[in-house]
């Protein structure tokens, strides 16, 4: 039996916290016994995570976020910092949270320098920043990235070595025949998913409400679904009490997949959401609003989309609308020829099939990964 391997992670979100989950159970299937540690949320602490501090601390969305919650950030920064020198492990493991995994990480490279530390997820250079890439080199050993695309894109840019290992979701593809999602049922199925942060959520609701009832205004008969993050599910309530056209909330992961198996069309703030409805098959528009600070910053965006499926596929496919661009009037009129049979859901549907060709894998990413931290660990 192999030496437990000392893992490090730091993890803000319930998204890596789901990727922790994962990496955890992969060593598992590797027979590579682990001893994780440092930060997580439920998920990981079911895997024996003991977290320094609640992540949803961490969880800010946004320039104006950050710098709102600084003084607390710079502390739980120290509290990491220090706990991770004295624990010492054999591996950190960065996963989410940039702007505070990155400060940890520096500091804790000047302390332990002989540390191998691991990024799980790539940073969006191609979105935004594209200097990133080569500014993090000093302190990131290596980049496990989850787009295909990813590691030529880093070494172009001067950035940390990388190694595709695969997309979280990849091992998790639905199937469901692109025949099936051909045509509408007789009442659309309408999906409408907000965010996963309450800055996101507080941006884009009031999108999402005036374009309902301007959808429903037209002549439109529908059923919309908001699937909510468990953490904002009150937030969300309290949105939409008074809505004209109140869509059925459901809350939890199964009732998110049967949302999704079930969808006819979706209206989706942009992030790893719109990935997964790719996956699903479910002809979408792609929704963003940036918040006043990042507003201002909008000239360091060099992205040509921000979309997921339309980066893997190399062209735009999935329609996107953002900031002033999102208005619920245009955006009502887009869903209903999404309704229709014909061109608009045809060519989603053709994109669809080409991206999950390009994602499908046998081995899970997880699995890739956890192999590529053993190798990194032992040498």
């Amino acid at each position: 039996m192999p030496k437990k391997l000392r893992v490090y992670f730091v993890v803000g979100e319930e998204s890596g916290d789901a990727l922790g989950e994962k990496l955890i159970n992969a060593f598992d299937g590797l027979s590579q016994p682990i001893e994780p540690m440092g930060l997580g949320g439920a998920r990981m602490k079911a895997r024996g995570v003991d977290s320094l501090f609640d992540i949803s601390e961490l969880s800010v969305m946004g320039i104006s976020a950050v710098v709102k919650k600084l003084p607390s950030l710079l502390k739980r920064i120290r509290q990491t910092v220090n706990d991770i020198i004295e624990k010492n492990p054999d591996v950190l493991l960065l996963i989410d949270s940039p702007e505070f995994s990155y400060r940890v990480a520096k500091k804790v490279r000047k302390q332990l320098p002989d540390l191998k530390i691991v990024k799980y997820v790539a940073p969006t250079v191609w979105a935004w920043r594209a200097g990133r890439a080569k500014k993090i080199k000093p302190y990131i050993d290596h980049i496990m990235a989850i787009l295909p695309f990813e590691p030529e894109l880093l070494k172009k840019l001067g950035g940390p070595d990388a190694t595709y290992v695969g997309h979280p979701l990849a091992s998790e593809i639905p199937s469901i025949a692109t025949s099936a999602r051909k045509k509408c049922a007789d009442i659309p199925k309408l999906l409408v998913l907000p965010g996963s942060r309450r800055g996101e959520i507080k941006l884009m609701l009031p999108v999402i409400r005036d374009t309902l009832a301007i959808l429903k205004g037209r002549g439109n008969v529908f059923e919309a679904t908001l699937p909510a993050v468990g953490k904002l599910e009150d937030d969300i309530r309290d949105h939409i009490k008074d809505w004209d056209v109140k869509p059925n909330l459901v809350v939890g992961e199964e009732a998110k997949k049967l949302a999704f198996e079930n969808a006819d069309i979706a209206l989706a703030t942009s992030g790893t959401v719109i990935l997964e409805l790719a996956l699903y098959k479910v002809p979408m528009i792609s929704i963003y609003k940036l918040d006043r600070i990042m507003m201002q910053l909008r000239q360091m965006i060099t992205a040509w989309t921000t979309a997921l499926p339309n980066l893997i596929a190399d062209y735009p496919f999935v329609p996107e609308r953002l900031n002033e661009n999102a208005h619920p009037e245009h955006l009502a009129r887009m869903l209903e020829r999404l309704m229709i049979s014909g061109e608009e859901r045809n060519v989603q549907l053709k994109g669809f099939d080409k991206i999950i060709e390009t994602l499908k894998s046998e081995t899970s990413g997880a699995k890739v990964a956890a192999q590529k931290i053993i190798e990194i660990a032992n040498t």
